[in-house]
């Protein structure tokens, strides 16, 4: 199977730079796989894992927003934040959730701080999930 280069970075540090078979990652319409040959695009992300598959392997990388940028010859991931997931703090990922679950359940959609617990909720979620699959990886 071809490879593509792939580059994930944040504007801190390089998380993520290698070949792999496949790039799944969570856009704003949707779902989508990038292999090598895909078209060239670029949409924005929402918060979400990114998954990366190469030969049998595959890890999950937390990611909050930002844009993938596919080119002929190289995916960019331009991430707000990204982590690995033996980067992840699961006890303060968890209270995160927690604390947002809490603020959620007493404000109206129409609240203005709505919306920045909502995302924070989804950024906690996703960084759960991530550290939870590396119990499931390698």
């Amino acid at each position: 199977m071809a490879t593509v280069q792939v580059e994930i970075v944040t504007p801190q540090r390089k998380v993520f730079q290698g070949e792999v078979d496949i790039l799944i990652a969570r856009g704003v319409e949707g779902e989508l796989g990038v292999q090598a040959g895909h078209a060239p695009l670029v949409t924005p992300l929402k918060a979400a894992p990114i998954r990366i598959k190469h030969g049998s392997a595959e890890t999950m990388i937390a990611v909050s927003g930002g844009f993938l940028e596919v080119r002929p010859e190289k995916v960019n991931v331009l991430a707000d934040t990204a982590e690995l997931p033996e980067e992840i703090d699961v006890e303060r990922a968890q209270k995160a959730k927690e604390t947002h679950e809490k603020a959620l359940a007493g404000l109206d959609k129409s609240h203005p701080d709505y919306m920045l617990h909502k995302q924070a909720l989804e950024r906690a979620l996703v960084r759960l999930k991530v550290a939870e699959s590396i119990k499931k990886t390698f």
